[in-house]
């Protein structure tokens, strides 16, 4: 079992000031986004989960993770942008993880009568040399899309999600804040055109 202190301090306290620290920044990107930093209830996961049904009964999570979420998201599906660290496998990501069947009819619509867009920021170099988009897909083409569509794989796509990874020297050291800022910055695309999707204000 973790204890108590060393968890508060070592890593709860910290990450709860990180997110408190990126209230300016998000807010510079959209209003609409919030950074809580509440210890219950606000952007930081609980690190404990579910083993009732898993083969690994690891109590804990072996990472951290903060959700930046829509002032929206207990009222409808909505992205949200999240920050992971942990030993070699840090990154800040965004997007929609997982939607519901509803939700990714939706945005591949979108997608279909908005290809430009799309298009724009996702083959962006600056976005294709830092970020990743990643997730699940299909394995064929969704019903309602031709086989032949120029956006077909991602159309395939289940998660509408990328990420940008951070390497330990950063998270450690005094850059972490301007370096989650500049991935945040270069995901809000992704973002912006998700609410767009959902009909949701950015």
């Amino acid at each position: 079992m973790v204890p108590c202190a060393p968890f508060r301090l070592h890593l709860r306290r910290p990450c709860l000031q990180l997110i408190a620290d990126l209230q300016a920044p998000l807010a510079k990107l959209s209003e609409q986004f919030i950074a809580n930093p509440r210890p219950v209830g606000g952007s930081l996961f609980r690190i404990h989960r579910d083993t009732r049904f898993s083969n690994d009964k690891t109590p804990y999570k072996p990472w951290a993770g903060l959700r930046l979420y829509h002032q929206r998201h207990r009222e409808v599906p909505a992205p949200s942008f999240y920050v992971h660290i942990a030993p070699g496998d840090s990154f800040v990501g965004g997007g929609l993880w997982h939607p519901d069947s509803a939700t990714t009819r939706r945005v591949r619509s979108f997608i279909a009568d908005n290809p430009a867009a799309w298009k724009r920021f996702t083959h962006a170099a600056k976005f294709r040399e830092r970020c990743t988009l990643v997730g699940d897909s299909l394995v064929r083409p969704p019903a309602g899309f031709p086989a032949d569509h120029p956006l077909i794989e991602d159309l395939k796509r289940k998660d509408f999600v990328a990420v940008c990874a951070l390497d330990d020297a950063t998270v450690t050291g005094t850059k972490l804040i301007p370096a989650i800022t500049e991935r945040l910055a270069l995901l809000a695309p992704l973002i912006d055109y998700l609410c767009a999707a959902l009909e949701l204000e950015y």
